[in-house]
Order: structure tokens, then C-alpha cells, then sequence
């Protein structure tokens, strides 16, 4: 449980917090939004401690044996140690073996019998304990399962952290947290460092999770995926909604609508309320009842209606109109080095496509659209433009994009555009830049600022052709939604690389995608790609199972039923194999888990602990079994899978 009991919170003149109550229950899965500057990172460092509030506090029960888990939504530094090691070492096994060899040595040097003996011995027994429960013995296994679901391959495996990019240290903080497995887990925008395969697969992680989680997140889908709550952080205070993220956005429209019926109802009763001591104001026979209603007008407490967040309506200029076939790649390829990032690609955008090109961390989509806008050359083939295009190229590394010498509104002023200075300031104002701010020099923004100020200034250019790599990175969902609205109504073509699968569902109608190197095309939004793609695996999978084959149609009646039996009966011997493999495997499971169990026993009988080699055995031993058990039940899951499918065969057949 997490208390909040009237928190207040203030910065300088601003609050940011004001009497916040808030119980969180165990398990929760919540989902914490709100507009940026809300406090939403700030709240998440409430609960560390890290920052006390004003007056209220924040309770923890059990504190020091609850584990927190923290990602934060800054770039973090890793120092040049071993993956591996470095994972041992936030995760906390690396800190339980250093405490049973300390323990191991103490015990070797204490006679038996003794009052320090039997403590060690008993703190011995726990730590041991401990480390078995957080499968301390399988921790690799678990560590490269987590790795390569977030898309590392073997070869990562051996290097250091530092020689890695910034978003993979970020992943390997989120899976040191996940190995560690704690009690709360705080996560602020985890998906802004995943490809979508790796969000997928984080999705499916934390959905069984036996702990608690908070997550800041602008990720519409990601969201829907994890939360069974929603708190919203606005105007100082929090609303809490139990549902997904979809039912917030219907259910926090509903609130307001009959906030509003509230406030309608109660202004019509204060009018009528009015008209009657106004009348009989000086009625001595009405003058109890006047009295009355005076009281009651003084009773009322005004219902209000916060002023929502200001929204602005954005379009591109309209450009001038593209030729058909805007852009055309003839047998592109790519490479770094010795690296082939992709070859042969062979495609073209036509006027009015919305294009989203998808595709694992480092499978191309940054470099294809850097070949695509002409900002770098392509070692095989061409990209050609068709007449009358006018291109404009969001990067990732948008740097080139600004003079940091010039103000933020010297930025935009320098922007050849129909645009007047109230259309600008407007823009400025949806891309959260208002009041003094737009005077500060461009040079002193944070990432995400100098990312949100490049794509503003693209938003007044005229074009008819948009490259857009990861373009909603740093834009909270308001702003996003912004954004995404005038992208809709943008007449140009667009190609957009982009990790936000919502935002990619209601914006594309074309999606590429880039995988070992290739291009294939599917001709809908985000929804359309996922399903063809999962049909195609379930087709793949389906044709290795049969061996390849398939039925031809023009076989006779009676070869048909023939070759069917001949089917059944391979399955039901197959089936027949599979069973008696499952058996023989779950007699091995029970006799390693008897082993394990056995083993952890006489690790803590004092009689054992007395011989240092008899300790060091039971370890090697218990590594032994870790490492037997973990191979059972890999090979138990694959075996039940297959059956199940054999199972499902036979019922279609």
C-alpha cells in the first residue's frame, strides 16, 4: 500500500500538488497521465523520497523490505563494466552471493556450538533462501530471455554498457529493474526507447506481474495494454478513473458533460432563488421566507468547471500539387562497414500516401529515410523525386535543423511561411512554448525542446512531401494529437517512422515494413499490419508442422478421404509420441525439484554448514539442478505447445 494523505506541494510560486489523497492498493496497474508540467516525474520522486512535500505526508508500510524499481525518462549513464555484471549488480544478486561466500567463510572460522554459529548459520540459511527465490542460480538465463525480448542479440552479451547508444542503456536499466523484481515498480515513458516488437513483448511481460506498477506513459495502446487504472493529474489535484486508457477518455468526457448539466441546473435554482428575495424583499408577511433563501444562496457551493487544457487547431500550408509518384527507390541498399544495413529495395510513394515504415531497433528505418530525403547517398541503386516536390525531413538528430545562436521565436520568425505572427505564436503555444520562453536562445533547450522546435518549424514550411523519423518522441498527448490531426489533414505524402502505434493506426493507410534486410508492403493502417503479420506467422508455422505440404484440390473424392485418414493417423501418432515424451519430462521435473528441494534443506541444518566443501558441493549441485530444470521446463513448454497444436489439428480435420 502507498498512502498519500493531503500532500501540498509548491516550486518556487507555482504548486504543484494541493491536498492530494490517494490510497494505492497492491498489484495495481496504474496508468499516470497529464499534461507536461503537471508533476507527474515529480510525483514518482514523492514516493522514492527523493522530494518531501510542504505539508501531508507519504507512507509506505514496510518501507525497508519493500524493493522500488525506477526508470527514469532521462538519458542515463552507464559506466564501462561487463552487461552481465552490471545486471548482477542492480538487480541485487551479485550483493546475495558476495553475502553467502562472506557468510561461507565466517562459519568455516567459528566453532561449532557457539551463539555466533548458530547466527550465522541462520542468517546463512536466509540469504540462501533468498537467492533461491529470485532464482538466484538461473539468473543468466533469465537475464538473456529479458535481453533479446528487447530486441539484444548473443553477440551483445560480452560488451560493456558504455558502448552502447542511449536508448539501449535504457533498456538495459528497465532489465535490471524487471530482474529485480520489485515490489513497486515506477516506470516513466518506457516505451519511448522501443521498437514496437519490444513493447510487445514488455506488454506481455508486465502482464503478469506480481507486483505494483506505475507507469507514465503518452503511448495510447500501451497503456490500454497495462492499466486497470487511470489517474490523471490535473489542476493541482487527481482523478482517478478505474479502467483503461480508452475508458478515461470516454468516461473523463462524460464527467464533464454533466459537470456542466450541474453547473446549468444550480445557476437556473440561484436565479430563481434571486427573483424570489428580490420580489419580496420588503414584504414584512415574506420577510421568514426571504431569510430562508438568503441563507440557502449563502449555503450554495458553487460548481465549477476547470478550464480544460487550451487546444489549437493546426493545418499545414497547403503546397503545391506533387506529380503522382512523388518518390521512387530503385534496387536501394545500404551499408556501414561491413554491415549490410538493407539491399534490392524496390518501392514507390504516390501522391497522397501515408506511409509508416516499421521494423525491429536496427533494421533500417532511420537510414532509409535519410536516403529517402537525399541527406545521405545510398551505396547501390537510386532514389529518384517526381516533378514539383517539395520535401521537408524531420530527424531524429534535428540539430542541423536550428541555429543555436537565434531565440526561439527568431527561429520561427526565419521560417519562409503564409504563416502571420498570431499563427505562429499559436503554433509556438501547442508545441508548449509560451510567454518568455520563446526568447530563450535555442542553444539552451533540452533535447526534447530543440525536437519539438525543429518539427514546429517544418509545420510552417510549404511542402507536399513530409519525412518524419520519430517525429512524437518528446510531444505529450495533447500536443500529439495536435500534431496527428494536421498530419490527417495534410494533402501532401508523408513517410513517418514512428514507434506510437495509436498514433500510427489513425494517421497511415500504407505500412512498410523492413525485416533481414527486405521490404514488404501491406496496403492499411497499424491494426491491418499486425493482423496480416500474425496471420502470416500462424500460416508459416502451420506449413513447417505438415512438413511443407499442401492438399490439391483436384484429387478424386476417394484419394481425398484416403489422404485425410493418412493425416489423422500421423497426428494421433504424433500425439501418441508427444504424450509420452510430456511424461517422461515431468517425471525428470518432479525427481529435480525433489533434488532442489532436498538440497536447500540441508543447507540449512547446522550440520551440514559445518564443512566449508560439504557447502561448496551443495552449491555446485544446486547450480546443477537450476540449470537441468530450467532445460526441463523449456523443452515441458515446447512439447505442451505442440501438442495443443496437434490437438487443434485434429479437431479441424
Amino acid at each position: 500500500m502507498i498512502y498519500f494523505r493531503n500532500v501540498n506541494l509548491s516550486f518556487l510560486d507555482r504548486q504543484l500538488f494541493d491536498r492530494i489523497n490517494w490510497t494505492i492498493h497492491p498489484k495495481s496497474r496504474i496508468g499516470l497521465v497529464g499534461d507536461n508540467g503537471t508533476g507527474k516525474t515529480t510525483l514518482f520522486r514523492v514516493i522514492l523520497g527523493e522530494v518531501h512535500p510542504d505539508s501531508g505526508f507519504i507512507d509506505i508500510p514496510d518501507l525497508r523490505q519493500k524493493k522500488i524499481g525506477y526508470l527514469p525518462q532521462d538519458m542515463v549513464e552507464l559506466d564501462a563494466i561487463g552487461l552481465m555484471e552490471f545486471l548482477r549488480s542492480k538487480s541485487g544478486i551479485a550483493a546475495l552471493e558476495k553475502g553467502i561466500r562472506s557468510l561461507e567463510e565466517k562459519i568455516a572460522a567459528v566453532s561449532p556450538n557457539t551463539h555466533d554459529y548458530s547466527e550465522l548459520t541462520r542468517r546463512y540459511c536466509d540469504l540462501s533462501a533468498e537467492f533461491s527465490a529470485r532464482d538466484g542460480y538461473a539468473f543468466e538465463a533469465r537475464a538473456k530471455q529479458i535481453l533479446k525480448g528487447f530486441g539484444f542479440r548473443e553477440a551483445d552479451f560480452d560488451k560493456t554498457c558504455d558502448s552502447f547508444s542511449g536508448g539501449w542503456k535504457m533498456r538495459i536499466l528497465l532489465t535490471a529493474i524487471l530482474l529485480e523484481q520489485p515490489d513497486i515498480m515506477l516506470l516513466d515513458e518506457p516505451t519511448n526507447h522501443l521498437d514496437t516488437e519490444s513493447m510487445e513483448w514488455l506488454e506481455s511481460y508486465l502482464k503478469d506481474y506480481h507486483g505494483t506498477i506505475l507507469v507514465i506513459s503518452h503511448d495510447h495502446f500501451f497503456l490500454d495494454k497495462i492499466a486497470t487504472q487511470i489517474v490523471e493529474l490535473a489542476h493541482r489535484r487527481i482523478n482517478i478513473y478505474k479502467g483503461d486508457y480508452t475508458y478515461f477518455l470516454a468516461e473523463s468526457q462524460r464527467r464533464r458533460e454533466a459537470l456542466i448539466k450541474e453547473m446549468e441546473l444550480q445557476k437556473t435554482q440561484i436565479k430563481k432563488i434571486e427573483e424570489f428575495v428580490e420580489r419580496f424583499r420588503y414584504k414584512a408577511s415574506k420577510a421568514a421566507q426571504v431569510q430562508s433563501r438568503i441563507k440557502m444562496l449563502e449555503k450554495f457551493k458553487e460548481v465549477q468547471l476547470e478550464s480544460s487544457s487550451k487546444t489549437v487547431a493546426m493545418r499545414f500550408p497547403e503546397g503545391k500539387k506533387s506529380v503522382k509518384e512523388v518518390v521512387k527507390a530503385v534496387s536501394l541498399g545500404h551499408s556501414y562497414g561491413d554491415l549490410t544495413v538493407f539491399s534490392g529495395l524496390n518501392f514507390s510513394l504516390f501522391r497522397g500516401d501515408k506511409v509508416a515504415f516499421v521494423g525491429v531497433n536496427g533494421s533500417g528505418k532511420s537510414t532509409l529515410s535519410r536516403l529517402l530525403s537525399l541527406s545521405e547517398q545510398p551505396c547501390h541503386g537510386s532514389v529518384t523525386y517526381g516533378d514539383n516536390v517539395s520535401m521537408a525531413f524531420f530527424s531524429q538528430e534535428s540539430a542541423q535543423n536550428l541555429n543555436y545562436e537565434n531565440t526561439i521565436w527568431e527561429e520561427v520568425q526565419a521560417v519562409p511561411s503564409r504563416a502571420n505572427d498570431q499563427e505562429r505564436r499559436n503554433l509556438l503555444g501547442a508545441f508548449l512554448f509560451s510567454g518568455d520562453d520563446i526568447y530563450k536562445q535555442a542553444g539552451v533547450l533540452s533535447g526534447g525542446e530543440k525536437s519539438r522546435l525543429a518539427l514546429l518549424k517544418i509545420m510552417l514550411l510549404d511542402t507536399n512531401f513530409l519525412i518524419l523519423d520519430e517525429p512524437t518522441d518528446h510531444l505529450d498527448i495533447r500536443t500529439k494529437d495536435v500534431f496527428q490531426n494536421a498530419l490527417i489533414h495534410y494533402s501532401g505524402t508523408v513517410a513517418i517512422v514512428s514507434h506510437d502505434r495509436y498514433f500510427l493506426d489513425h494517421l497511415v493507410n500504407k505500412v512498410f515494413e523492413l525485416k533481414d534486410g527486405a521490404i514488404t508492403d501491406y496496403h492499411g493502417n497499424y491494426s491491418y499490419f499486425i493482423e496480416k503479420r500474425a496471420s502470416a506467422a500462424a500460416d508459416t508455422v502451420g506449413r513447417d508442422a505438415h512438413g511443407g505440404k499442401a492438399a490439391h484440390a483436384t484429387l478424386s473424392l476417394k484419394d481425398q478421404k484416403r489422404l485425410e485418414a493418412q493425416e489423422r493417423n500421423r497426428q494421433s501418432r504424433i500425439k501418441t509420441a508427444l504424450k509420452k515424451e510430456l511424461t517422461a519430462v515431468e517425471e525428470k521435473i518432479a525427481e529435480l525439484e525433489a533434488r532442489k528441494y532436498a538440497g536447500e534443506q540441508t543447507l540449512c541444518d547446522p550440520q551440514a554448514l559445518k564443512d566449508p566443501a560439504v557447502i561448496k558441493g551443495l552449491h555446485i549441485d544446486l547450480k546443477t539442478v537450476e540449470k537441468e530444470l530450467e532445460e526441463a521446463y523449456h523443452i515441458w513448454t515446447e512439447l505442451g505447445c505442440k501438442l495443443e497444436e496437434e490437438t487443434a489439428d485434429v479437431r479441424q480435420s
